[in-house]
């Protein structure tokens, strides 16, 4: 069986320094806001060259932060994509704010630049563009519009972490990038967690107030905020991972070049790059018209897989009062018909790419599999 996700081949290689940091915490008699989540930051921070860095407890609560530290709030809305984790939607209804979706572009399956201006409106208070599988959206074309309108925007992160556009990490783009640390991602916590930044450090004080309460320094609530911390045993373990980051991530681009060398002809959409950007291959999503049959092919081989995501967001039914129904987002919507993920990690071996491989284009009818 090849699995999907094994974060149990990385732990063992890592197994020594992790523990040496967990031990580090127990005997430190500081578990929540503490030197470990400090020294965290402070490192996320320079590793994306931010300015401020703000851990909190999980990447949907950063982005529910970044919003309420930029005053959005009920009945303001945010520009974003159809096309990503319920998680970025349910932040946004979270700080009482309705999402206005843009349709993606087909190529890149990123939110489409040129139909921002369409969707604004008096109450539109932000964009939240969404760096999907580790692809970095089109931030040159998203922050022209914003600022002819004098928008804030909020990069969705969570799936980019060791993404750059021109050499510079994503996240920094825009006025706060958020992240997310949960175990899938290419730098995962054996828990939740995420973290903002920002080069505003009015903006980072009031996000630390508002992931606790609202708590000044004096222990006052100044404003209404949540409980939203990252413990900080999970704060060690992500600065030993976070050590390793750039190796894994080397790692991922080596798997996914063997992906689109091995698959090339094969009737299946391969996921591209951008000139002058890296992609952090977070996830390695192949887009089918008979998805069926891929899914059929790889169970029959006891290969992993995953669809993200099979059904877009602004057709689930917790969001069908928004007034998107079917055909209102035409890319968006074909695009989850099509897409599906294949093993991507850094321990994958190069036999099980092969096997992988072989899966693959026996269900495209390649005689040659």
């Amino acid at each position: 069986m090849i699995e999907f996700f094994d974060y149990l081949r990385a732990h063992e290689r890592i197994r020594e320094e992790i523990e040496d940091a967990v031990r580090r915490v127990f005997l430190s008699g500081s578990l929540i806001l503490g030197p470990e989540g400090e020294a965290f930051e402070q490192e996320m921070a320079g590793y994306v060259g931010a300015r401020e860095a703000v851990a909190v407890g999980s990447g949907t609560d950063a982005i529910v932060v970044a919003l309420r530290a930029l005053g959005v709030g009920p009945g303001d809305e945010v520009i974003t994509v159809s096309h990503t984790a319920a998680a970025t939607v349910g932040a946004i209804r979270e700080v009482g704010a309705v999402p206005r979706w843009v349709d993606i572009e087909d190529r890149s399956m990123l939110l489409d630049p040129a139909g921002i201006e369409e969707c604004l409106g008096p109450r539109t208070r932000a964009i939240v563009p969404v760096h999907l599988y580790g692809r970095p959206a089109g931030m040159a074309a998203i922050l022209a519009v914003a600022s002819r309108h004098a928008l804030p925007v909020v990069e969705d992160c969570a799936q980019a972490t060791g993404a750059r556009i021109g050499g510079r990490h994503v996240g920094t783009f825009g006025t706060i990038g958020c992240f997310s640390f949960y175990p899938t991602k290419t730098l995962g916590a054996y828990g939740d967690g995420g973290l903002c930044v920002t080069g505003d450090p009015h903006l980072a004080q009031r996000m630390r107030r508002l992931r606790f309460h609202g708590f000044d320094s004096a222990r006052v609530v100044r404003e209404e905020g949540i409980n939203s911390r990252l413990d900080e045993v999970q704060a060690a373990i992500l600065r030993v991972k976070l050590r390793h980051l750039d190796e894994a991530i080397d790692a991922r681009t080596r798997i996914a070049r063997r992906y689109l060398d091995a698959l090339a002809g094969a009737d299946v959409r391969l996921p591209g790059t951008d000139p002058g950007t890296d992609h952090a291959w977070h996830l390695f999503v192949v887009r089918s018209s008979n998805r069926g049959r891929l899914i059929d092919a790889l169970q029959d081989a006891e290969i992993g897989f995953g669809i993200h995501y099979p059904r877009p967001v602004h057709r689930m039914p917790a969001y069908r009062d928004l007034g998107f129904g079917a055909g209102s987002l035409p890319v968006t919507e074909r695009v989850a018909d099509e897409v599906l993920s294949l093993p991507l990690y850094p321990e994958l071996t190069a036999d099980e790419v092969t096997a992988v491989c072989r899966a693959v284009r026996s269900a495209c009818g390649d005689a040659a599999s």
